[in-house]
């Protein structure tokens, strides 16, 4: 980072290694919303030096899903229209495993100047020291045993590495290299001046000397940060609070190649609501889970973006502008962001009624042939019919199917539901006689039209509503719950007729 660009950069930077967490997205939206409210610009920045992790597929996979709800990168990584990944920037490769030279470039130049060192402690070593410190109680650290190795004696190491086949420059060759640790300093205290957590201290005395080179030649998360946000000049780090413990690494490694460090701001962790850390054992997490469930993108953002941060105003309904004009990181909260699944399906709905009844049949059709209605046989003008009617009821779209298949096929019921709890099988059957005989000799079957004829019906009859409602809108429906009897009527016509309805009439008045 240097003084010549002032301008604010952010970056996400993920590891390739599967679905979306909804929490990469919230990193992802904050650094995005940050960048754009101040005219900055966001990087998409690729951390696979844990190649063990690595999933094929899952880079394609996130710029998808990140193209899908509106989350922009102005460099790095992106989309082509073909749907093949390209790379674009001043400051790349974006990946992190094209730019191990710069990694061991400086983690020579921390060697030389006594800022990291060799490690040449075999794994079963390391254990033993972790099995030991534990069962003292003591956190488990690195006593620093090859820290003050002399010269000769780490030559002769070195020489006795490299006869396996290792190198001291590293290589990817695992286990064949010594690892590289960062000398954290003896003495003395490190401040984070964190943007959400405000000052943090760390005595160095706590520190782990952290390795930053790992026998297989690629570096960790510690060291590549640094050099990366470094060289791509990102001004401000926005991630989650489980970073804060490695924090004062980074600043110590900052300090010691002599660079200005960027600006932290830590997000609070997402918990479910019984305050437990959101994980995949406990339901759906990836962002991909609640888009095929029928989130709208609009709604999943403007969820997402309340996890953690507040407008401070009564505001609950955010388009993507919106929250790029409001969005402010001294806003964010320390304390844990509650997942709260009544929230989520709330703010959806919202969205959903906002949507135009084509708009919404349309979002509705692959839900609609999932649940194994073939839809071409119907037109598009009775879709959105439908989808007006079950507008206000909808919490996500995929309970579409399970709502609707009586406007498809003629619904199966218990006959018992026909009957009103006020009412008795005779009265029942004789209402929907009443019924039959009514709609056979109805040509408008607008909803005004049917509640004026079929209200004047139960008045003339001296009914009451329950007993004539009831059954002609299970009839139709063959469900406890559902929209009123005279929109249900008037939906149905258009695309299955009078005939339709008049025979489903016919079948209640059979079953009872």
């Amino acid at each position: 980072m240097t003084d010549k660009n002032p301008k604010i950069r952010t970056r996400f930077a993920p590891s390739p290694t599967g679905f979306v967490h909804i929490g990469s997205l919230r990193t992802a939206l904050f650094a995005f919303l940050f960048a754009r409210h101040n005219n900055g610009v966001n990087v998409l920045r690729i951390e696979d030096t844990d190649q063990n992790r690595k999933v094929e597929g899952a880079l394609e996979n996130l710029l998808r899903v990140m193209k899908t709800v509106g989350v922009e990168f102005d460099e790095g990584f992106y989309l082509k229209d073909d749907e093949t990944v390209g790379e674009r920037g001043e400051f790349g490769p974006y990946l992190q495993s094209e730019r191990l030279d710069i990694y061991h470039k400086h983690a020579r130049e921390l060697i030389a100047n006594k800022k990291a060192y060799y490690c040449f402690c075999s794994e079963q070593r390391l254990e033993d020291l972790r099995k030991e410190q534990t069962a003292l109680k003591k956190p488990p650290m690195y006593d620093r045993h090859c820290r003050n190795l002399s010269a000769d004696e780490i030559q002769k190491k070195l020489e006795e590495f490299s006869a396996k086949g290792g190198s001291a420059s590293g290589g990817k060759t695992a286990g064949k290299n010594p690892v590289i640790r960062f000398a954290i300093p003896p003495e003395g205290q490190t401040v984070i001046h964190d943007i959400v957590y405000g000052d943090i201290t760390y005595e160095h005395k706590i520190l782990d000397d952290q390795v930053i080179i790992k026998s297989d030649g690629f570096p960790t998360y510690h060291l590549a940060v640094v050099v990366d946000d470094h060289y791509m000049q990102i001004t401000h780090v926005i991630r989650g609070e489980e970073w804060i413990p490695s924090t004062p690494k980074h600043l110590l490694i900052y300090e010691a190649l002599g660079w200005q460090p960027t600006q932290f701001a830590h997000l609070p962790l997402i918990v479910n609501a019984d305050k437990t850390k959101l994980s995949k054992r406990q339901g759906d997490v990836s962002v991909e889970d609640f888009l095929n469930k029928g989130y709208l993108k609009e709604a999943l953002i403007n969820f997402v973006a309340f996890l953690g941060w507040n407008p401070k105003t009564e505001q609950e309904i955010f388009s993507l502008t919106d929250l790029i004009k409001q969005f402010d990181l001294a806003k964010v909260n320390k304390s844990g962001a509650v997942f709260d699944m009544n929230k989520l399906d709330w703010i959806n709905s919202q969205y959903i009624r906002l949507r135009s009844d084509t708009d919404l049949a349309d979002r509705l059709k692959p839900y609609w042939e999932a649940s194994g209605i073939k839809i071409s046989e119907f037109s598009d003008k009775y879709l959105a019919a439908i989808a007006a009617l079950e507008k206000e009821r909808l919490k996500k779209l995929s309970e579409i199917g399970e709502r609707t298949g009586y406007f498809f096929a003629a619904p199966d019921y218990n006959p018992e539901l026909l009957i009103w709890k006020k009412s008795d099988k005779e009265k029942t059957k004789l209402a929907l006689n009443g019924l039959a005989d009514l709609l056979g000799k109805t040509d408008d079957f607008s909803r005004e039209n049917l509640e004026t004829a079929i209200k004047q019906f139960i008045a003339q009859n001296n009914y009451d509503n329950g007993s004539v409602l009831w059954p002609l809108r299970v009839a139709l429906t063959g469900q406890e719950k559902s929209p009123g009897p005279f929109e249900v009527c008037a939906c149905l016509v258009l695309g299955l007729g009078k005939i339709e309805i008049l025979a489903r009439i016919q079948t209640a008045i059979k079953k009872l």
